[in-house]
């Protein structure tokens, strides 16, 4: 993973943020071994403290591999939340299962296997909290399908707004910019299609954070 922030400052965020348990400090290790390009403990807290302040209860990932960001989350949910964890990997999202049991949310998590798209169309909404994580140039298409299930209040994220690396980030930079972009990869078009998409809709408001590989917020406000 090509994080945006330096070591330093990485290990400094880790630090002082919330502790990990020792399904998570596996579930790091797994990735580490595994070359698995996971959102990793900064961005992971970050998703938890975000679903605490706006006390969700349901949360659905488009994109969850084996479930690491899905176990960030578990801990802010109620009891009887509800976290939806898509994957097209059958072994990987069984491992997510494997992963949610140990910490006790096998109970509020639903495993879908399959495309991510197709998932949305059969839950009804709101969910409080959306993580949008697979595929870069169908960003876009998941706002937009989900788009109406998000309460005033409800919370956007976009994992690799920044970078990755298949992102060229001076083409998103010259995109940001106004600058002259002819033409660049399917993967960082995604991206920018997908934030031209959220900033353009009124109803939310959107920011980028350098956290990971960039995570890009949008919080509905009407």
């Amino acid at each position: 993973m090509t994080d945006v922030l330096t070591d330093d400052i990485a290990r400094f965020v880790r630090a002082v943020g919330p502790d990990p348990d020792e399904t998570l400090l596996e579930m790091d290790e797994y990735a580490t071994a595994e070359g698995f390009p996971h959102v990793g403990p900064e961005v992971g807290a970050f998703l938890r403290f975000v679903a605490r302040l706006n006390g969700a209860e349901r949360i659905f990932e488009f994109g969850s591999g084996y479930g690491y960001s899905a176990y960030w989350f578990a801990a802010a949910l109620p009891d009887d939340g509800e976290i939806v964890l898509t994957e097209v990997d059958a072994d990987e999202l069984e491992l997510a299962r494997e992963y949610m049991a140990a910490g006790g949310y096998d109970g509020i998590a639903r495993y879908e296997h399959g495309d991510a798209m197709a998932t949305i169309d059969r839950y009804d909404g709101p969910f409080d909290v959306v993580l949008i994580d697979h595929e870069k140039d169908r960003y876009a298409d998941a706002f937009e399908a989900v788009r109406s299930k998000i309460p005033v209040g409800g919370v956007v994220i976009a994992d690799n707004a920044i970078t990755a690396g298949i992102i060229d980030f001076d083409d998103l930079l010259a995109w940001a910019e106004d600058s002259p972009l002819d033409e660049t990869n399917d993967h960082t078009q995604g991206i920018i299609d997908y934030l031209e998409t959220v900033r353009a809709d009124p109803a939310f408001e959107t920011g980028v954070l350098p956290l990971g590989e960039g995570i890009a917020v949008s919080y509905r406000v009407e």
